[in-house]
């Protein structure tokens, strides 16, 4: 597998290596002795979470404030532009956010660390997106960051008209936000 930091350093983009022919493909869409060198530290994943989307549904910017949760997304069906804010107050990249798209074409993954908010919009018809977590969900400390924050400037594909559950409609500003140390 190809790792590769993104602009906020800790943020890792992950291409497998694929194999095709005329029968379909194969690869290893997780190794976890790779994964902890890629990353250089350890980790354990302790849930999977699958999640189907129609276009322009925007989910995020989702975190935890306590039992953070570091995740490893991809794509199955579909394409998304997935987003990582880091919400690390000490971070020299605070309040900085990174895009990539992901797709179920270019197989590629995203390693979002602790301390930093995600979300994504589905780009295609739809999507299937699914991510391993380093910690359970807890919705008694889930925060959300509005995915327009105008301090954040997240440049989301112009062509979206986002569709978002109420919950998402809510999101806190980053200014106002629980954010970690």
């Amino acid at each position: 597998m190809k790792v590769t930091s993104l602009t906020i350093e800790d943020v890792k983009l992950i291409e497998p290596r694929v194999f095709g022919d005329e029968r379909g493909f194969f690869f290893e869409s997780f190794n976890h002795a790779q994964f902890e060198q890629a990353i250089g530290r350890p980790v354990a994943f302790v849930q999977d979470n699958h999640s189907r989307s129609v276009k322009n549904v925007l989910r995020g910017l989702h975190y935890q404030i306590k039992q953070p949760q570091g995740k490893l997304v991809r794509v199955v069906q579909g394409e998304v532009f997935d987003v990582a804010v880091d919400l690390r107050k000490s971070s020299p990249t605070f309040g900085q956010w990174v895009g990539e798209i992901l797709s179920a074409e270019n197989k590629r993954q995203l390693w979002v660390p602790e301390g930093f908010a995600h979300g994504f919009v589905v780009l295609s018809d739809t999507a299937e997106f699914l991510y391993k977590t380093t910690d359970y969900y807890a919705p008694a400390y889930e925060r959300c960051i509005a995915w327009n924050d105008p301090a954040l400037v997240i440049d989301w594909p112009a062509t979206i008209s986002p569709i978002t559950s109420a919950k998402d409609a809510q999101g806190k500003l980053l200014v106002e936000a629980e954010v970690f140390d």
